[in-house]
């Protein structure tokens, strides 16, 4: 009986040792899962954009569209998003782009993420 008397504490300080590492890891998981889903969220507002802008020939409803197709992650403000060239014209490539700072769980810090989306005019 006096060896697990002697070993009472061995669980809390085992714990105690790994406990930070096991929060380092759901941490990650958490800003990793919440990054990858804001990237494809991004990408498919750039799509819209691109695709609008292709359309329509009208930056002010590729970046509404875009706003609108972005809106899970919140409103992006008009220079979050960045539209070569401004007009389309016939053979033309339109590329649409969206910057995005996600703010992680805070032990991680903020992800710059940005989305792309590139269509050809008249096509």
């Amino acid at each position: 009986m006096p060896s697990t008397h002697r070993e009472r504490g061995a669980a809390a300080v085992e714990f105690a040792l790994v406990l930070p590492v096991l929060l380092v890891l759901v941490l990650g998981i958490i800003d990793f899962g919440r990054a990858l889903s804001a990237q494809q969220t991004l990408t498919n507002a750039a799509r819209v954009g691109a695709r609008v802008m292709v359309l329509q020939n009208s930056p002010t409803a590729a970046i509404a569209a875009a706003q609108s197709a972005a809106s899970p992650l919140g409103a992006l403000p008009a220079s979050a998003f960045t539209i070569s060239p401004s007009t389309c014209s016939s053979g033309a490539q339109v590329t649409f782009a969206v910057a995005y700072t996600l703010q992680g769980t805070g032990f991680f810090g903020t992800f710059v993420l940005s989305g792309q989306g590139v269509m050809l005019c008249g096509g």
